[in-house]
């Protein structure tokens, strides 16, 4: 699977860039539609009747190509279309007028008796719900539960959202072919449900076009960070592979902080120290063994405990508590790069401005911040960015300065220059009480080791998946942290 998204402008970008290169359009439009009707024949290998739905555009071209070459193949397939073969135009028209078969209006379609319906109705850029027939056709497929193929997207998804276009309704697809390289809309819910099994089809596109449309946004895979990731050397020591200090809250909120610590540390940190009120380091004495503590009632304290030692990371919100606003900024003042995470970022609700003022006041300090949905709304209230989850994230990085992980099933990390990565290998079983407060950990981990704050986010979010996976049904966040070893040594 390649890494790079496509955003919908970009791979009409590319159609149009293809016959300079070239690719003709006809000829990607029957690479297409081969795929197409071998994802078919994968997807029900013994499919006897077909019915393809076929839109006013490319993707009923693709749809017209699949249905021929499946009578190649000696199957029964009927073409439902959406408009007349006569109103199509260009390499989509030729495709049709090639097909032979028999052609019914979209509405009469019978799809009961289908061993499997090719969805060929509208592709990733359609910019507005189904309505009309496609909606009536769409809902009368849904009642008839066949088995369905959908072209590039299930029709009535926005492919760069992974959200209904619209207020109509949407194909839900037993799989999804799709050509040259995802988009957003793949990987994003609920449109990753909604595609069900992906198919990305090598189609000819030239590989030199690809590059040309500047992709940005990634698949979050290894291949993406794995150089910047720290390898011990032979003559270092702990606090050569960084030293990486946890606020802790106070006496009965201690698990947050300690799941934060002893992920840093099992993350490759040299050393982490927590740091916080006596009363809760008595608490966490009863339970780690390999983590410091430093006892600081207040921020004054905290920032003595910074300072008496080179601190190259900081973790600060993890079960924090309130209040927690002087340590933010201190820790941004004096860490070497820090990670904020739940109540850092609720101390700032509504004000997005002066955290992003105050991170500003070290631009060369890296910072991470790990926000679920409701902690992001809180703190950019009314001013919330808008669109995607994807654009709100690269929104928010930007205006923060900051890189920035929303977490999901579907994880964004986003960079205040416009890269991102959206992640799929988080299991549902990674939604437990104190998940995040490990991944904040781990990337504090990486970054006390001198990772770069966008590979090291990313890291840590695919590391965190995969940690997860590892552990199976019945994870607990505490199982988390042991599980990392095993996941950083296939890494090596």
């Amino acid at each position: 699977m390649t890494l790079e998204l496509l955003s919908t402008c970009q791979m009409a970008e590319a159609d149009r860039r293809a016959p300079a290169a070239g690719a003709s359009g006809a000829e990607l439009m029957e690479a297409a539609g081969r795929a197409v009707a071998d994802a078919a024949l994968d997807l029900q290998p013994l499919a006897r009747r077909v019915v393809v739905m076929a839109g006013p555009g490319n993707n009923g071209g693709d749809g017209y190509v699949a249905a021929r070459l499946l009578v190649a193949r000696g199957l029964e397939v009927a073409v439902a279309a959406l408009v007349q073969r006569e109103r199509l135009k260009g390499d989509a028209a030729a495709a049709a007028g090639r097909w032979e078969g028999p052609v019914v209006p979209l509405a009469e379609a019978e799809f009961s008796g289908a061993d499997i319906v090719i969805d060929a109705l509208f592709g990733a850029g359609l910019s507005r719900g189904l309505d009309g027939a496609a909606a009536e056709a769409v809902e009368r497929l849904s009642a008839a539960a066949a088995p369905t193929l959908a072209v590039d997207v299930p029709s009535g998804l926005d492919g760069d959202t992974g959200k209904p276009a619209g207020e109509g309704p949407v194909v839900r697809a037993d799989a999804t072919v799709t050509f040259v390289r995802l988009k957003p809309g793949h990987v994003l819910y609920p449109g990753r449900a909604l595609c069900g099994r992906l198919v990305l089809a090598d189609i000819g596109m030239p590989e030199r076009v690809v590059e040309s449309v500047g992709a940005a946004a990634f698949l979050n895979r290894p291949a993406l960070w794995r150089r910047a990731l720290p390898r011990p050397e032979p003559e270092g020591h702990k606090y050569g592979r960084g030293h990486c200090v946890v606020w802790t809250g106070p006496e009965f909120a201690t698990g947050a902080a300690r799941l934060s610590a002893v992920a840093a540390l099992r993350a490759g940190a040299g050393a982490v120290t927590l740091v916080g009120p006596p009363a809760a380091l008595r608490i966490h004495a009863a339970h780690v063994t390999a983590v410091m503590l430093r006892a600081a009632d207040d921020a004054a304290g905290f920032a003595a405990a910074v300072a008496l030692r080179r601190t190259d990371a900081a973790v600060v919100g993890p079960g924090a508590g309130a209040g927690v606003e002087e340590i933010v900024r201190r820790a941004l003042d004096l860490a070497g790069s820090v990670v904020l995470d739940a109540d850092a970022l609720t101390a700032f609700t509504g004000r997005p401005e002066d955290l992003a003022a105050a991170i500003a006041a070290r631009a060369d300090r890296p910072v991470a911040l790990t926000p679920h949905e409701g902690e992001f709304g809180r703190l950019f209230g009314d001013a919330a960015p808008s669109g995607s989850k994807l654009e709100r994230a690269r929104e928010a990085a930007a205006r923060l300065g900051a890189v920035v992980v929303l977490k999901g099933p579907d994880t964004v990390v986003a960079s205040p220059d416009g890269r991102a990565t959206i992640a799929d290998n988080a299991p549902p079983y990674l939604a437990t009480a104190g998940a995040g407060d490990v991944l904040a950990g781990i990337a504090a981990g990486l970054l006390a080791q001198r990772t770069p704050a966008f590979e090291a986010a990313a890291a840590a979010v695919w590391i965190h998946g995969e940690a997860a996976n590892a552990v199976g049904r019945g994870l607990i966040a505490d199982d988390l942290p042991g599980a990392l070893p095993a996941v950083l040594a296939a890494l090596d």
